[in-house]
This record gives C-alpha cells, sequence and structure tokens, in this order.
C-alpha cells in the first residue's frame, strides 16, 4: 500500500468523480484508475462503485476513507515537524479578514512574510466577521481580521488592533441633522442603515440595544460602509458607521457621536485558541502579533 493510492483514492472520494480528481491532482485519468485498482487489489475488496453517474463509496471505502486521511495527515504533520525543526517553512496559510480596514498594512505584513518566507503559499479571504469566525474554529482560516461585538466567540482568541467610536450619519436635511450627539435611544426611534447580522458593528448595536430592552428599526442592510454612507445621504435613514468611515461623503452628511451609552467597536487579530497549527500559521501569527498595535492582552 502506497502513500500515493491513499491520495488518490481520498481525491476521487471527495470530488466523486476520477476525471475531477485527476485534474486536481494534474496526473492523468488512467493513472488514478490504475493505482486505486491496485489498492483494491490489496485490501481484497471494491473501494467505490463506479456503476453510477457519480463515483460513490461502498461499505469497505467508507469504513477506510478516514484511516487513509489520518495516513496523509501523519505525514503531513511529520513533513512540517522536519521543517520546523531545520527552519524551513513551507506549506499553505490561509488569512480572512473583513473588507474595510486600509488603515492595517496587510499587504505589506505579507510582503515581508513572502520575502522571509518564499515557500509559504497564502491565501487571502474577505468575508463578514462570523463566517470568518467560523472557517477558524472549523480550521479553514488560520487567522483572520474581524470585527468584534463585546467578547470574542468561543474557542477564539484575539489581540485588538483598532477600536473606533460608532457614529450616527445622516442627510444635512434630517430634522436630528444639528444635534452634537444622539442617544442609543433617540437612535432606535429612527430607521436605520446597518451593516447585516454577523458584522462586528451590527453585533455591537445589536446587543447594546438588547441590555437598554430597545428594538432598533433597520430599514436598510448593506454590506460596506461606503454604501451605508450613500444611502443615509440619499435620506434612506440614519446609517450607523464606525468613526474613520463618516468621512465618506462627509459634504452630503452630518455625523454625530452615539451616546448614553457610547458604542465602541473593534477590530482584532484572531486565531484558534486550541488545535492544531502548522509552523507556517504560528509564524505568521507571530509576525502579526509583532507588526500590529495592541490594544490589550489577547484574550
Amino acid at each position: 500500500m502506497e502513500l500515493r493510492q491513499l491520495e488518490y483514492f481520498v481525491a476521487v472520494t471527495e470530488e466523486a468523480s476520477f476525471t475531477k480528481a485527476a485534474a486536481k491532482l494534474h496526473v492523468a485519468q488512467p493513472g488514478v484508475s490504475a493505482q486505486i485498482r491496485q489498492l483494491e487489489r490489496e485490501l481484497g475488496q471494491p473501494l467505490l462503485d463506479r456503476s453510477g453517474r457519480t463515483v460513490r463509496l461502498t461499505e469497505v471505502g467508507a469504513a477506510v476513507l478516514p484511516y487513509a486521511r489520518a495516513a496523509l495527515a501523519a505525514v503531513e504533520g511529520a513533513r512540517l515537524s522536519v521543517d520546523e525543526l531545520t527552519g524551513l517553512l513551507r506549506g499553505h496559510v490561509t488569512i480572512g479578514t473583513i473588507d474595510w480596514i486600509a488603515s492595517l498594512d496587510l499587504p505589506g505584513l505579507l510582503a515581508g512574510f513572502h520575502r522571509d518566507h518564499p515557500n509559504v503559499e497564502i491565501t487571502v479571504v474577505q468575508d463578514e466577521s462570523a463566517s470568518l469566525a467560523e472557517a477558524l474554529l472549523a480550521g479553514r482560516t488560520d487567522l483572520a481580521f474581524l470585527s468584534l461585538g463585546a467578547e470574542p466567540p468561543p474557542g477564539i482568541a484575539v489581540q485588538p488592533v483598532i477600536e473606533q467610536e460608532l457614529f450616527a450619519s445622516m442627510a444635512r436635511d434630517h430634522p436630528l441633522a444639528g444635534r452634537s450627539s444622539i442617544t442609543l435611544r433617540a437612535l432606535a426611534e429612527q430607521d436605520l442603515v446597518s451593516l447585516p447580522k454577523g458584522t462586528g458593528l451590527r453585533a455591537v448595536l445589536d446587543e447594546a440595544c438588547a441590555a437598554a430592552g430597545l428594538r432598533p428599526r433597520i430599514a436598510f442592510e448593506a454590506g460596506e460602509p461606503p454604501v451605508l454612507a450613500q444611502l443615509a445621504a440619499h435620506g434612506l435613514g440614519v446609517a450607523v458607521l464606525p468613526e474613520s468611515a463618516t468621512a465618506i461623503r462627509a459634504d452630503e452628511l452630518a455625523s454625530m457621536p452615539i451616546v448614553r451609552p457610547r458604542l465602541r467597536g473593534r477590530i482584532a487579530l484572531a486565531w484558534r485558541a486550541e488545535g492544531p497549527r502548522g509552523p507556517a500559521a504560528r509564524a505568521l501569527i507571530a509576525r502579526a502579533r509583532a507588526a500590529l498595535p495592541s490594544l490589550g492582552q489577547a484574550s
């Protein structure tokens, strides 16, 4: 039994197709088929049902699959351990980020890491904070920049790097536009324009309203602060924005801090508090923690 046979077997299982598995592995399909047939001969039982339009596991194949995956993972772990001990970093790291943190020099951070560790492949994905946290816990992402509510999700350690006060922004002809501030209670009585659920800013707003026994009237949701500002400028409601975003359409909007209580949002570097991380991911997390400003101890 060879590792290559197990690798091909897992790939065909995941793709439900010999053709797709061969493309994923960058090998010819006949070679994939031949190796899996050899594995089946060695085990004495068919592992895959080829009779349908898609390839399916047999009962024996389903029993063998977790062992095949475990064997491949063990070999990869051994390689990573040797690389770590010899000072050579290679592998793959995935970093997630929300898409409106221009004040963090993420490209510069990654460029420096790549210069020092050119054999590490890096993937950057953008999503909302809730999805990024889920990806961290599932191991699909190694580290991420999240917008947080009051507390980080369970199982995730964070280093806050940016903290901003939340502001209410409205068209200059809005009845409340002349105020210097707006209370949370007065804000909750307005038609609001907000980021959707799953974002840290929305979590801050919802948690504060729930604590005060208020129910915010969300009239419009959009995924990016510039879109919120645009909707508010057209008179469609009061936008809830981080302070840095109030400069957007500043000539068309009146902006004021939210008070009683004051609301503050945080952006944090986040990683799994527990669970295996490869040396490349650990190195990137350490570099990011050292390079970025910290607003407090990691939690």
